[in-house]
């Protein structure tokens, strides 16, 4: 076995390549509640997201904004004036005021505030340490794996890898992005709603809360447009598959309390599940029925060295690449340990950086059909591998709460 010696660079907070007791983790309060957004200052992280005092008519005729009782109630819990919140009060990170339980997670949709300005220049902030800032190879490690060159997908990503989109949202670096899956719900097979990403892009663990304004874009730049082409792009050539908005999100509760900014702390428990609904409101279709596609999540893959090849999909955005173009690696995994006590995680050769957190790792089963297998979380300063957590007990409970949830609706 080799040790780890180079740096780490945790992506988190927005693509970071990073990227039970109260086992589960949680989310909250319904988006029942729609804000239509004006004047949005797409490039700047801590000065767009403004809306208009108007809002989308939520069925009363009268176009005034209609909270059921439970949503007003919770959010007068949390101190929370929504008028306020509409008009950018969300900016405010004062950490006594950032909500970061299980129960405390906040996102209502503020109609047009990803526009495709701030799509495009949506960030992943950089953040790297020494080694000995790890815990340690403690468990099984195996040797590092050469890198492997991400390849591009062939645009219409929506025929090549339908499942792939990015999810987007603030923090208090300003305006990032992550990448994610589109998963089934076991609870309304063939009509999921939910899609899987990593836990550092919708809560930033232990010194941190729930990050904001959190959506999904399925097939993000469908025709695979240059950073220029995008410049003049309408938002349903960015988004043709529209912009979803999480109403429900969980991650683990190791992740809220152990997660970190540096050093792979929680990263064996970085993974989360949105359940999403469209901004546009209720069409009657599913996100899987929109896309036309959701994958499976395996929760009893192989052992690590039984695994013979994992492809990992992302939007990568940290230099050489833009995060405007869908990538993917696939390797045989290796072994990385960074605890001993918690489970070994998956590495591949990948050369794939931050934008590319949150992105899933597919493996093709015994029975032939691909399933969601882990999601990358971390990766060394100099790029060259990914490391995705293994998808355990713990993981199936983020799981199946969130389409338990959901399940009689």
């Amino acid at each position: 076995m080799r040790s780890i010696r180079p740096s780490f660079r945790i992506r988190r907070d927005g693509g970071a390549r990073r990227g039970t007791s109260r086992v589960l983790s949680a989310v909250a309060l319904a988006s029942a509640l729609a804000l239509t957004a004006t004047a949005c200052n797409s490039g700047d992280d801590k000065a767009d997201g403004q809306a208009s005092a108007s809002a989308t008519d939520t069925g009363s005729g009268d176009g005034k904004i209609k909270i059921p009782d439970d949503i007003k109630n919770k959010l007068k819990e949390h101190g929370i004036d929504i008028d306020k919140w509409k008009h950018g009060a969300w900016k405010n990170w004062n950490r006594d005021d950032w909500l970061r339980e299980a129960d405390e997670f906040i996102n209502p949709i503020i109609k047009g505030l990803w526009d495709t300005d701030r799509m495009r220049r949506a960030n992943d902030p950089e953040k790297s340490v020494d080694s000995n800032d790890l815990s340690g190879d403690q468990g099984v490690t195996d040797p590092t794996p050469a890198p492997v060159n991400a390849k591009a997908v062939a645009p219409r990503y929506h025929s090549n890898a339908a499942t792939a989109g990015k999810v987007f949202f603030d923090s208090p670096e300003g305006t990032m992005v992550c990448s994610a899956t589109v998963v089934e719900d076991p609870a309304h097979p063939g009509k999921s709603n939910m899609i899987w990403t990593a836990g550092h892009c919708v809560h930033a663990g232990k010194k941190g809360g729930w990050y904001r304004n959190i959506a999904f874009v399925p097939s993000y730049n469908d025709s695979g447009r240059t950073a220029d082409q995008l410049r003049n792009a309408t938002r349903d050539q960015v988004a043709p598959y529209g912009v979803w908005w999480a109403d429900w999100v969980k991650t683990s509760q190791q992740w809220i309390e152990q997660g970190g900014e540096t050093g792979g702390d929680g990263a064996s428990y970085d993974y989360a599940v949105l359940h999403v609904t469209p901004e546009k409101g209720g069409t009657g279709k599913s996100l899987e029925e929109t896309v036309g596609s959701a994958l499976p999540v395996n929760f009893d893959a192989p052992a690590v060295p039984k695994v013979s090849s994992i492809t990992a999909t992302g939007y990568p955005a940290a230099a050489p690449f833009d995060g405007q173009l869908l990538y993917q690696c696939t390797d045989k995994p290796g072994r990385l340990s960074l605890n001993a006590s918690d489970p070994t995680m998956y590495r591949i050769g990948c050369t794939m950086t931050g934008g590319s957190s949150g992105g899933g790792w597919v493996e093709t089963g015994s029975d032939g059909k691909p399933a969601l297998v882990s999601n990358t979380s971390i990766g060394p300063v100099s790029s060259g591998w990914l490391a995705g957590p293994r998808l355990g007990d713990v993981a199936k409970g983020v799981y199946t709460s969130v389409s338990r949830k959901f399940a009689g609706r």
